[in-house]
């Protein structure tokens, strides 16, 4: 039986991490995927390699605030916080009083996977609130709304494709899970079918995308895969990595939702939610995928746990007690998930209390976590590339292309170059190899990689022209820049720079 939603403590959580988020997001520098994303918003299509649209439409939105960092995160800093509007109704709508809604939407406050996501523009929070949208609309038809609320639910969970191909994978879980519950009549009538038409429709865009670029991003899921890029955890180190990344200090509270789903009376009735749960996290598991994905669903196990505790704990004492626990756990781990201290201190904070990061991909060995080393030393090599391209006559300057081995370093020059006078960049790796070698012959190029060794023979020349290095940035970015001369005309040899992986 749904609740009211004491409106003053979840709209106050949800402007505490707002105002947290405004406040740390200028701390360090442009994340490499934010400056990927900045490019591809600067080339608006209805697909790209590596995701989908909508993130290159919230990198333009972001640009509109021009070079402040702030204003560039202001979209996904209240993407966050309306996570925390979305758990406290959800708690409402299993059942949950006061105490349920205020400890629901604190455990996802103080969860370091969110207050960590939340700090960089990417898709994934986004991603959160289009999950937590449908299941409140499953929550609602199972709490007697008009089953024409599908209909909503098409088009959220279109959207969602077009934010992050995953949400395929959380539509197979709400249809299975409703094959073993009650909802299975909802197959009887047309709302669910039109809401899946909608959704169809909705991401028809990028499916025609997909079938003009031959399916690129199945032939990169492949590529990453043969190349074992990420790191492949086994199913019981998969499930330990859920508890440690959304704080352990929090685990007992969505540890408990799961449970009480299926034990708990005022929430039986809602079991299809951790049928949904644990549907997904056998799917990610048996994809091999990153521990990450399945982060959406968690706030519906933190709103259901936060019920059950409020029905089976009725001691004020008890009570107090799990929200200081909570509290204690959340205030600790924030230095190592949010930007306030500098890289150093940062370092001698997590060796105080003993933390270690997890790398989601192997070739990540940073003594910083990634989120925070892939945010340093962009603008310094940009300002190494400039200084060195500068030096070149004029002529030679005109026909000297700048490439980047990565997305990151081509972007960075995309974003930084007009202040330093540079042109556009030109890669090979993911969706910079479609935009071409922009005319370019390859007689001069400035080429910024650690190492050349797949392309060396499509070079005539290789010259080391500097080092770029930053102490606390990704290693792989701490290599030299060369300048180089190919054999043959770029336009014939550009095939050979595909890096999709």
């Amino acid at each position: 039986m749904k609740s009211r939603v004491w409106w003053p403590a979840v709209a106050a959580l949800a402007l505490l991490k707002l105002a947290v988020h405004v406040y740390c997001s200028s701390r360090y520098g442009y994340f490499r995927d934010e400056l990927y994303f900045i490019a591809c918003g600067r080339h608006l299509d209805w697909g790209y390699v590596d995701h989908p649209p909508l993130i290159a439409i919230y990198a333009r939105i972001g640009e509109l605030f021009g070079p402040s960092l702030r204003g560039f995160r202001l979209l996904v800093s209240l993407a966050g916080a309306l996570r925390i509007v979305l758990t406290g109704i959800i708690a409402a709508r299993l059942g949950g009083g006061r105490t349920a809604q205020f400890l629901a939407c604190l455990t996802v406050l103080l969860s370091s996977m969110y207050l960590a996501m939340d700090s960089i523009l990417t898709m994934n929070t986004f991603e959160h609130l289009f999950w937590l949208g449908c299941l409140l609309i499953v929550i609602e038809i199972i709490n007697g709304a008009d089953e024409k609320w599908w209909l909503l639910f098409g088009v959220l969970a279109g959207l969602g494709l077009q934010n992050k191909h995953s949400m395929l994978f959380f539509g197979v879980a709400v249809t299975a899970a409703m094959l073993l519950t009650p909802l299975r009549r909802s197959f009887l009538r047309p709302w669910f079918w039109l809401g899946g038409a909608i959704a169809a429709l909705i991401f028809l865009p990028n499916v025609i995308w997909q079938v003009q670029h031959d399916w690129a991003t199945l032939e990169l899921l492949r590529n990453v895969k043969e190349s074992g890029k990420n790191v492949v955890l086994a199913p019981i180190p998969f499930v330990v990595q859920q508890v440690m990344m959304l704080n352990p200090f929090t685990a007992p509270v969505w540890i408990t939702g799961l449970i009480g789903l299926f034990v708990a009376r005022p929430l039986r009735q809602y079991r299809i939610l951790g049928m949904i749960y644990i549907l997904v996290l056998v799917m990610f598991i048996a994809l091999e995928a990153k521990d990450y994905y399945v982060a959406p669903v968690y706030p519906i196990l933190f709103a259901a746990g936060a019920v059950a505790i409020e029905w089976w704990v009725r001691s004020r004492v008890a009570r107090a007690a799990i929200f200081a626990f909570v509290i204690a756990g959340g205030l600790i781990a924030v230095p190592l998930v949010l930007p306030f201290l500098s890289p150093a201190s940062y370092l001698r904070y997590a060796k105080a209390i003993r933390a270690k990061h997890q790398e989601t991909e192997v070739s990540h060995t940073s003594e910083l976590p990634q989120r925070l080393a892939d945010q340093l030393g962009w603008e310094e090599m940009v300002r190494k590339v400039a200084r060195y391209y500068h030096s070149l006559p004029p002529e030679q300057r005109k026909a000297t292309a700048i490439y980047g081995s990565n997305y990151g370093e081509a972007a960075a020059i995309d974003f930084y170059g007009p202040k330093y006078g540079l042109p556009p960049a030109i890669s090979g790796h993911q969706n910079y190899y479609l935009w071409g070698p922009r005319g370019y012959t390859g007689e001069s190029m400035i080429v910024l990689a650690d190492r050349i060794v797949r392309t060396r023979p499509l070079y005539e020349s290789i010259v080391v022209i500097d080092q770029r290095f930053h102490p606390f940035a990704m290693p792989e970015e701490n290599g030299p820049i060369f300048h180089c001369r190919t054999r043959r005309p770029l336009s014939e040899i550009w095939p050979s720079y595909k890096y999709w992986r």
